[in-house]
């Protein structure tokens, strides 16, 4: 099932057609994006150096193309976080900053209402 999907930027908002599925797979990769950020702050916390984690590269094609972009090595907890996303088609392309707890947030009411 297809139904527009709002996210929330840091100045205004953008309202794409996304499916279920992709957002699905979007909300468990960002889950896994979130135990990287946890799992770095838990070593620095103590005193350790933490391991270089994999940044998250989310790419969706359908009716818009999105790209979802992380690197989690740059912050010290998901609620500092930020993600790079790239919205496209053949008329327009759009790259910015969203915060990923409102992302987070954003998935979990698509979901809510369409999941």
């Amino acid at each position: 099932m297809t139904a527009p999907l709002t996210l929330n930027l840091l100045q205004g908002s953008v309202r794409f057609p996304f499916s279920t599925e992709a957002a699905i797979a979007l909300q468990g990769e960002i889950n896994q994006l979130v135990n990287q950020l946890k799992a770095i702050g838990a070593q620095v916390n103590q005193g350790g150096r933490p391991e270089k984690q994999q940044n998250l590269e989310y790419c969706h094609s359908g009716e818009v193309f999105l790209e979802v972009f992380c690197n989690p090595n740059i912050y010290p907890s998901p609620f500092a976080a930020k993600v790079l996303l790239t919205l496209r088609d053949d008329r327009i392309r759009l790259t910015t900053e969203a915060e990923l707890p409102r992302l987070i947030e954003d998935l979990a009411e698509y979901l809510a209402q369409h999941g």
